[in-house]
């Protein structure tokens, strides 16, 4: 899995075999849009309707089956999960998660172990995201998506609490492999 972010939402995913556009609408200016959608099999919004919804607690990522029993299935799958976040499914990949942190968060449980979490947003929505997942689950990854500044606020307040899991921040345009 492939992870470049751009501003904003705007973040283009690489994962198994596909090439996935989260608001490809809102990039900065000095990115071509054409580029930024070259090949991506899909564009969506983290408010897309046409998202599928599905109940967390009950949810479980795909796994690989054995060659005899495998059918032709979408290489990722996307669920809506509350407002402004989608969960990706890529069998072979951890599940990835977008959310605008200042949005409502999901219920988080022991689905979200082994997640990448990629938050969005102000320094206290980014805290508040990642406290509320650290607390019930053990993410492979959090992944943050903001400005310096808010970064930097949102590392000093949950490094200590990680328990395992990892802390990055995405840099615009400069793509980070999973």
């Amino acid at each position: 899995m492939k992870l470049t972010w751009f501003s904003g939402t705007t973040v283009r995913i690489h994962i198994a075999g596909v090439i996935l556009l989260v608001d490809g609408g809102e990039s900065p200016e000095k990115v071509s849009r054409a580029e930024l959608r070259s090949g991506a099999e899909r564009v969506f919004g983290l408010d897309d309707a046409e998202i599928d919804p599905v109940a967390l607690n009950g949810w479980r990522p795909r796994v690989p089956r054995p060659l005899i029993d495998q059918t032709a299935e979408a290489a990722a799958i996307l669920h809506r999960v509350g407002p402004r976040a989608v969960l990706v499914d890529a069998v072979g990949e951890p599940p990835l998660l977008l959310l605008d942190a200042s949005s409502e968060l999901p219920d988080f449980g022991r689905w979200a172990d082994g997640v990448v979490v990629t938050l969005f947003g102000p320094a206290e929505a980014l805290v508040r995201a990642g406290q509320a997942v650290l607390a019930v689950a053990r993410p492979k990854l959090i992944a943050l998506a903001a400005s310096e500044a808010d970064i930097e606020v949102a590392i000093t307040q949950l490094r200590d609490r990680l328990d395992g899991a990892g802390l990055v921040s995405l840099e615009p345009a400069l793509a980070m492999e999973v």
